[in-house]
């Protein structure tokens, strides 16, 4: 290969890395990763695989408490009807406990 080849295909190279660098992104729902990172929660949700909060599931027996709505056209009715969800138990993160620490230094004031 002679020298002149390889600077032209360089060239060719690098024009293609500007080029894509200087067009926009042009693929569409993609969020950019500023906006991803705006968007996302500050603290994990308990969000059970129901898709229902850690609230709505009873203390001690960690049963669903709420309801799902019945689309009515799923049961040939014109109006939808509610019905308690079948989760069995709440599948979720368990949020850490809270704990109150007195301080170390003894500050008076």
């Amino acid at each position: 290969m002679d020298p002149l080849s390889l600077v032209i295909g360089a060239a060719i190279a690098l024009g293609g890395v500007l080029v894509g660098r200087a067009l926009p992104n042009r693929r569409p729902g993609r969020p950019q990763p500023r906006q991803a990172v705006a968007a996302a929660p500050r603290s994990p949700q308990p969000i059970c695989g129901c898709g229902h909060h850690l609230v709505f599931h009873d203390a001690e027996k960690r049963l669903c408490q709420a309801q799902v709505v019945i689309p009515g056209r799923w049961t040939g009715e014109q109006s939808s009807s509610y019905r308690k969800c079948m989760c069995q138990g709440y599948r979720g993160p368990l949020p850490v406990d809270e704990y109150y620490a007195p301080d170390l230094l003894g500050d008076e004031s």
